[in-house]
């Protein structure tokens, strides 16, 4: 292979700066040849087609700069405490010129990322930010003007991700769907090891799915979270979802109570907008169903009904949450859920 760099406006040339934003951002054209003796004409016509690889980029980073802004604006909003209607009303105005094709009220999912290198030193979270951008691409929409609508900022020494998922039927659960940590990486796990160089690590957190402005602040709190979960664990390149914030990690002390709040949300806001919109009692037969311990027969008769209609309550409980409660691991979760709430 012979390798030949993609140079466009306002990136670092090959050769300075630094050496590692380089390596883990730049882009090469690979051509499977061997352009050592090519000749003058050839390697022009090389060059050519880097140019207009080099215009591209600068075309999808323009429009990463516009999405960047809008991450940032809306980072500063959730870290400073402001009203969730502000923070509605900013993502309600950017989304459908931003982020098209998702509607005005998509939901969302939080992203954090972090370089650390050895000997304890961090990236200012830019070439972070550039990582994240390539990675939550999307390929399935290559080359359309869907495949790269993330916004992205950084703050300190993280990247932070906002991540546009459609919304989902109420019918469903709310946090299905979207970046998921086990598959964020698979495709790309291997070459970013490569280019760290065994002198540094990336991990990442990704949060449950959101359906509005008032869940970013446990979003963030939760991916943050989570990445620092995956900052745990052994190898160059880490990540951690929501789903490993099990119920027994929530007792721990130093778990910000903004995490647990997400969790909570997470397991019983379906159930409380579906009793809400169809006055089902979910959250009053759930609340009752555990208290007998799962007894069908006792709970049944504490709530005056019949066994297959607490069946068919149990059933939408769990078809809404995603979860099943003849598992310990899922009663767990929505006993201390019910007790944190």
């Amino acid at each position: 292979y012979s390798l030949f760099p993609v140079d466009g406006g306002g990136r670092t040339a090959p050769g300075t700066g630094d050496v590692r934003e380089s390596v883990l951002s730049d882009w090469l054209l690979a051509v499977e040849a061997d352009a050592g003796d090519w000749a003058e004409e050839r390697l022009d016509l090389l060059q050519g087609v880097t140019q207009l690889i080099a215009v591209e980029r600068d075309r999808r980073d323009a429009a990463r700069t516009v999405r960047r802004r809008l991450a940032q604006e809306v980072l500063e909003l959730v870290q400073t405490g402001a009203a969730p209607a502000e923070i509605a009303a900013r993502l309600r105005v950017a989304a459908p010129v931003l982020l098209p094709g998702l509607g005005t009220a998509p939901h969302w999912q939080v992203v954090v990322a972090r370089i650390d290198w050895d000997g304890g030193e961090a990236d200012g979270g830019a070439v972070t930010r550039t990582l994240l951008e390539e990675i939550l691409v999307d390929p399935a929409q290559a080359g359309s003007e869907h495949s790269d609508r993330i916004a992205v900022a950084h703050t300190g020494h993280e990247a932070i991700a906002l991540v546009p998922l459609p919304a989902v039927s109420d019918e469903k659960d709310h946090s299905s769907g979207g970046v998921l940590a086990d598959s964020l990486l698979e495709a790309v796990r291997d070459p970013l090891t490569a280019g760290l160089d065994g002198t540094g690590r990336l991990t990442l957190g990704v949060s449950a799915a959101v359906h509005s402005a008032e869940g970013l602040r446990g979003a963030l709190e939760e991916a943050r979270h989570a990445r620092r979960v995956a900052a745990a664990r052994q190898g160059r390149v880490c990540a951690a979802g929501h789903q490993e914030l099990a119920s027994h990690v929530l007792l721990l002390p130093f778990v910000p109570d903004d995490v647990r709040r997400a969790f909570t949300a997470r397991l019983l806001d379906p159930l409380r907008d579906y009793d809400r919109r169809h006055r089902a009692e979910l959250i009053p037969t759930l609340e009752a169903f555990l208290d007998c311990d799962g007894s069908w027969t006792r709970c049944a008769s504490r709530l005056h009904l019949h066994v297959n209609t607490l069946r068919y309550r149990v059933g939408r409980i769990e078809q809404l949450t995603g979860r099943d409660l003849s598992r310990l691991e899922d009663k767990l979760d929505f006993f201390l859920a019910l007790r944190m709430s």
